[in-house]
C-alpha cells in the first residue's frame, strides 16, 4: 500500500496514470539489474522468516534507474505501508521527528534525494535508524529538556543519485547498499515490450528494441519514447508500431540513433564548429548554446562522456575522435579518442617543456 503518489508532482494528470500504470508492483516483474534483485530478495526473504523489519536500504544511481520503484516494490512484497518524502523536504529535526513518530511497527519509509538532508535532520536521523528512537528537544538554554520517544521498528529506504555526498556514519547505517547501472538494450526492449502490453499497443519486437537503442539505458526514457512513439502511431494513422514508425517518431522528436537529443547534439556541435573541438571551458561551451551551466553539467555533459563523444580534461572539454564521426565530420590528426590518451599527449606536452 502507498499513501502518497511517487511521480512527478508537476506531471500531469496523464503523466501520473501513465507512470503508474507501468510500474512493477513486484521483484518477480522488475526487469533488469539481476544481482540487485536477487541481492534485495534474500534480504527481504530473511525479514519476512525472522518476523521483523528488514534492513534499511540505499538506493544509489543515476536518475531514471528505478529507485522509487524498487521502494514501492519492498513495501508491497512486505505487505506494509510506504510512506513517501524527500531530502529537500525535510527543513528542520522536527519535521523529520513528526514522520517518524506517525509511522506503524513495520512500514517503511522513502526518502528520495537522501543527500540532501538538512544537519539537524540526518544526526535525529542517525539515532532513529540505529535505536528506533528520537530525542525531542523541549525548551531553550540552560532549561532545555529532551525527551526520549521510542519508535516502531520500520525500514528506511533511502534514494541518491549522488552517494559520495552522504556523510560516513549515515551510510554506514544502511545494512544493504545496492548502486543500480545503466540497463543494457536487451533488458530495456523487454520494459519497452511490457510497458506495451500494459498501454494495450501493438508493437512489433524490432520497434522495441529501436526504443530501447535510444533510450540511454534509462527505463523512464525507455518509457517515455515509448509513450512518443504511440501518440505518433495514432495520429499519422499507423495502429502496429513498426521499426519504421519508430524511427520516423524519433526523428520528429529529435532523439538521434544514440540517444542524443537537441541539446546534447548542440552542445557536440558547438564544441567541435565554434571551437575546434576544444578544450572550452564549460561556462564557455554553455554561453554558446543558450543554457544554464548546471542544464550542461548534468544533463547533456554526462551522457556525451559516457557514449565517448566528449572528455572532460584538465584543460577543458573536448570532442573525441567519435565525437567528430557522429556528426558526419572527420577529426583534425592527433585528435585524442580516450581519456588515456589525453593524458599521454598531456604527459608528452609537458615533457617537451624540458
Amino acid at each position: 500500500m502507498t499513501d502518497q503518489s511517487p511521480v512527478d508532482p508537476d506531471a500531469t494528470i496523464e503523466e501520473r496514470d501513465f507512470e503508474s500504470a507501468l510500474r512493477p508492483r513486484a521483484l518477480a516483474e522488475f526487469e533488469g539489474q539481476p544481482r540487485v534483485r536477487e541481492q534485495l530478495a534474500l534480504v527481504l526473504d530473511a525479514a519476512r522468516h525472522r518476523g521483523t523489519a528488514p534492513d534499511h536500504v540505499l538506493l544509489s544511481g543515476p536518475p531514471g534507474l528505478g529507485k522509487t520503484t524498487l521502494a514501492m516494490i519492498i513495501a508491497n512484497e512486505l505487505q506494509v505501508n510506504l510512506r513517501i518524502t524527500s531530502g529537500p523536504a525535510i527543513q528542520h529535526a522536527g519535521d523529520l521527528a513528526a514522520i517518524l513518530s506517525g509511522l506503524d511497527e513495520h512500514e517503511v519509509l522513502f526518502i528520495d534525494e537522501i543527500h540532501r538532508l538538512s544537519k539537524p535532520a540526518e544526526e535525529m536521523l542517525y539515532l532513529a535508524m540505529e535505536d528506533f528512537r528520537v530525542d525531542v528537544v523541549v525548551g531553550k538554554g540552560p532549561g532545555a529538556t529532551a525527551i526520549p520517544i521510542d519508535l516502531p521498528q520500520f525500514t528506511l529506504v533511502g534514494a541518491t543519485t549522488r552517494a559520495g555526498l552522504l556523510p560516513g556514519p549515515l551510510r554506514d547505517r544502511f545494512g544493504f547498499t545496492a548502486q543500480l547501472d545503466f540497463y543494457a538494450e536487451a533488458d530495456l526492449a523487454g520494459i519497452v515490450t511490457s510497458s506495451a502490453g500494459k498501454l494495450g499497443v501493438d508493437l512489433a519486437t524490432n520497434a522495441a528494441h529501436e526504443i530501447a537503442s535510444r533510450s540511454r539505458g534509462t527505463p523512464r526514457i525507455a518509457n517515455r519514447l515509448l509513450r512518443r512513439v504511440r501518440d505518433f502511431g495514432q495520429v499519422k494513422g499507423h495502429p502496429r508500431l513498426s521499426r519504421g514508425v519508430a524511427r520516423a517518431a524519433l526523428e520528429l522528436y529529435e532523439v538521434d540513433e544514440r540517444g542524443l537529443d537537441r541539446l546534447d547534439r548542440s552542445v557536440l556541435d558547438s564544441l567541435i564548429r565554434k571551437f575546434g573541438g576544444g578544450p572550452v571551458g564549460l561556462s564557455t561551451l554553455a554561453l554558446s548554446v543558450g543554457e544554464e551551466i548546471d542544464t550542461i553539467a548534468e544533463v547533456a555533459e554526462p551522457f556525451l562522456i559516457r557514449e565517448g563523444l566528449m572528455m572532460r580534461t584538465p584543460r577543458g572539454r573536448v570532442a573525441t575522435a567519435a565525437g567528430y564521426a557522429h556528426l558526419g565530420l572527420t577529426a583534425p590528426a592527433g585528435t585524442e579518442t580516450s581519456l588515456f590518451d589525453a593524458g599521454e599527449s598531456q604527459r608528452t606536452d609537458r615533457s617537451r617543456l624540458f
